[in-house]
């Protein structure tokens, strides 16, 4: 989004464009957007149900660039929470019916592989956090499923906890660029996942203070969309950690300083 203001001396106006890479938005009334809609480097999906308001901010950023594709997952609105996806595939419960499975073929790239497991732990955005190149799943995540996980996303595959949840698909967001984590997660472990992933990894949160920071956002990576309720500071946080902006990771230890102050304070 580009966002234009002015500013004038003596009645010249000067025009100022700058490019806002972290945008917030809500479904109906909740911020809780990784529940709703879940966002590749390829492919968006986004429920179908009316909330034009929702639909709008996704497609008036993406429609470019990526396809914006509505769907729904056994019925169920709350997509970002049943499937798993990167560039390259699209993991989907068994309760994904023939008909959607059919839409989601004909509508998605050519490129995308995409499969449907049979897996206790249903909810697969819940247990899986991905990029794509590595997972992080459930530790009782079951065999086949990784199999089927690694084989369609193209990933390698990890099981971990996060602060103790073992729902990392729910606490944490990573991309090629970075990754979010619990805010609880201790700054050892964050290091050992950094050396893991092979990327920058920050604890933080999103909606004021929320840790569930997987279902709070969605992010690839040029662009993230986080609930209404997230604040400045933790959209700075956001845009650094996922190299969203020019600022890259140098300031994230500054910045997860002033987000601990202003959730204590």
């Amino acid at each position: 989004a580009v966002v234009s203001t002015q500013s004038g001396h003596y009645g010249r106006g000067i025009q100022i464009l700058f490019e806002v890479m972290a945008l917030r938005t809500q479904f109906q009334n909740s911020s809780e957007i990784g529940v709703f809609a879940k966002l590749t480097n390829s492919y968006c999906l986004v429920p179908v149900a009316e909330c034009e308001a929702f639909y709008s901010v996704f497609e008036g950023e993406l429609s470019d660039v990526i396809k914006v594709i509505h769907t729904t997952i056994g019925g169920c609105r709350i997509i970002g929470r049943l499937s798993v996806g990167n560039k390259k595939g699209l993991l989907l419960p068994n309760s994904t019916t023939d008909k959607e499975l059919q839409h989601l073929r004909n509508s998605l790239p050519d490129s995308v592989k995409i499969s449907r497991v049979e897996e206790r732990l249903s909810a697969l955005g819940n247990v899986i956090a991905c990029n794509d190149y590595v997972a992080l799943v459930h530790p009782e995540l079951d065999r086949e499923t990784e199999e089927v996980l690694a084989d369609t996303l193209g990933v390698e595959v990890f099981r971990q906890t996060l602060a103790g949840q073992v729902l990392v698909g729910s606490y944490c967001s990573i991309t090629n660029q970075g990754g979010m984590v619990h805010p609880k997660t201790s700054i050892e472990d964050q290091d050992e996942l950094s050396s893991l992933l092979q990327l920058p990894i920050v604890a933080g949160t999103v909606n004021r203070g929320s840790d569930l920071v997987g279902a709070g956002m969605v992010v690839n990576d040029w662009i993230a969309f986080t609930g209404l309720a997230t604040t400045a500071t933790e959209i700075s946080l956001v845009e650094s950690i996922f190299k969203l902006s020019d600022k890259g990771p140098s300031n994230v230890n500054q910045m997860r300083s002033v987000l601990v102050e202003s959730m204590v304070s």
